[in-house]
């Protein structure tokens, strides 16, 4: 029997672009600030969890609610199951928007939101896909088990949790990455880095960064002009600012204090060149200032160490394997004031190391009384074969879609997809697209959204029926 996906997805699209302003529409950002014993992610993850659950009760099918941190919607007959990875979380909406990060709007074809892209536009196409195949009303002789996290871009605590309660298949994919699919993903771990307390100097705070996974688009310092003449540091910020074309810069005085902030560009972590990194350019100025040995101690190494090394060469980290592709390291947060001075890394890491191997030589190439340790967990690298069959019919059913013949690839970004034992991430982004994921005006293409709704239905029906 032939069937034209495209055709039917077309005939629910109205319903689909509907669902999704819905749902990117509540900001279900990581909140244990406000955390409950109901809400144990605060209350925007599990409201997005909900109204994602009861788009499928709706719609008749079986759904369960896993302490308001996962879900899970099923469908299909069988013993065997196929899982599929999503999740309804998004990071903060953050600085640079044109628009309200969760005011959904539509412009020249594309939605305009944070989540839209990542991941709630390509969750909610998978879930579109198995309603179709219900409502079709195909046999399977497996179960699909579309299963919702609510803290991917965190530690994960809502899918942890799912596997402590459920069983979770073998065999699936994720669609938070890229067609024609992503069959490895590197190992990701942060380290902190600890710096003495600093002494009083000119830098009385420095501060950048709002998630371990972003490269920080806009950094700030407040000087003491006890220490520092304000005209110079005006006449040498100028310059600073004048000497590069990608970042803007300013300063304002306030009696002896000078605050200063640059701005640069956000990006995803696992592809820092992508973006500007606001607190590196920062410190790096700040470094040509008359600083105590203390803070020119943490400044030189930002500058000297990190500034623009995305390869990690210059802390002896640098990797690289021909299947996986090289290491990729990000500072992504940063705290300095009269307490403490720390400096998160964010580092994308192939096969041939591991944690405790980049721990060792991370500590080895650190100036004295500076620390690192792994902070959070630690995630191995993930590959699967591309012969596997799960790939096979993944990217068969691309290919019919598109008549693109690119093939399966790696990538630094972590997905639910290494969850898996047998699990890839697939879609819904495409070869050559933006990659707008973490970034001012994220969006997703309406159209290309509905035509990965057909490639899903298509690859999901592939594996159940």
């Amino acid at each position: 029997m032939s069937i034209d996906w495209e055709k039917e997805v077309a005939h629910r699209s109205d319903e689909l672009i509907n669902d999704l302003t819905e749902l990117v529409s509540i900001d279900s950002q990581r909140d244990i600030e406000h955390k409950t014993s109901e809400y144990p992610l605060g209350v925007g993850p599990a409201e997005a969890l909900q109204t994602f659950l009861n788009f499928a009760n709706r719609d008749g099918l079986k759904t369960k609610n896993v302490d308001n941190l996962a879900g899970r919607i099923e469908f299909g007959d069988g013993d065997e199951m196929i899982g599929i990875l999503a999740h309804v979380d998004v990071v903060p909406g953050g600085p640079g928007w044109n628009t309200d990060s969760f005011t959904p709007v539509i412009k020249d074809g594309n939605l305009y939101a944070r989540g839209a892209a990542d991941d709630k536009g390509p969750a909610l196409a998978s879930y579109y896909a198995l309603k179709i195949i219900k409502e079709l009303k195909l046999p399977t002789t497996k179960k699909a088990h579309l299963i919702l996290g609510t803290d991917e871009e965190s530690e994960w605590v809502g899918m942890n949790h799912y596997m402590e309660k459920e069983t979770m298949p073998e065999t699936g994919f994720s669609p938070d990455g890229e067609f024609p699919a992503i069959n490895g993903e590197k190992g990701i771990v942060s380290f902190i880095l600890d710096f003495p307390k600093p002494s009083v100097g000119l830098v009385t705070k420095f501060n950048a960064g709002i998630r371990p996974n972003m490269v920080p688009q806009i950094a700030s310092a407040e000087l003491n002009l006890e220490f520092g003449d304000i005209d110079e540091i005006k006449s040498a910020f100028s310059k600073f600012i004048n000497e590069f074309t990608d970042i803007k810069g300013k300063i304002s005085v306030d009696d002896s204090i000078a605050n200063i902030e640059i701005t640069g560009k956000g990006a995803h972590a696992m592809e820092p060149f992508n973006g500007i990194n606001a607190a590196t350019y920062l410190a790096t100025f700040l470094n040509k200032l008359d600083l105590n040995d203390s803070q020119k101690l943490y400044f030189s190494f930002i500058a000297n160490s990190l500034h623009l090394d995305f390869a990690g060469a210059k802390l002896g980290i640098q990797n690289t394997d021909d299947v996986m592709g090289s290491l990729t390291m990000t500072p992504d947060i940063f705290t300095f004031d009269d307490t403490k001075s720390t400096i998160l890394l964010n580092i994308r890491y192939p096969k041939g190391d591991t944690g405790e191997t980049l721990t060792e030589k991370i500590n080895s190439a650190l100036p004295d009384g500076v620390s690192a340790s792994i902070d959070g967990h630690n995630q191995l690298p993930h590959f699967v074969d591309a012969n596997d069959p799960l790939i096979k019919a993944l990217v068969g059913a691309y290919f019919d879609h598109t008549g693109d013949d690119t093939k399966p690839f790696t990538v630094g970004g972590g997905t639910y997809g290494r969850i898996l034992k047998h699990g890839v991430a697939f879609g819904a982004m495409y070869p050559g697209d933006e990659n707008v994921m973490h970034q001012p005006n994220e969006y997703i293409n309406i159209d290309k959204l509905l035509k990965a709704t057909a490639i899903y239905a298509d690859a999901i029906y592939r594996l159940i029926k």
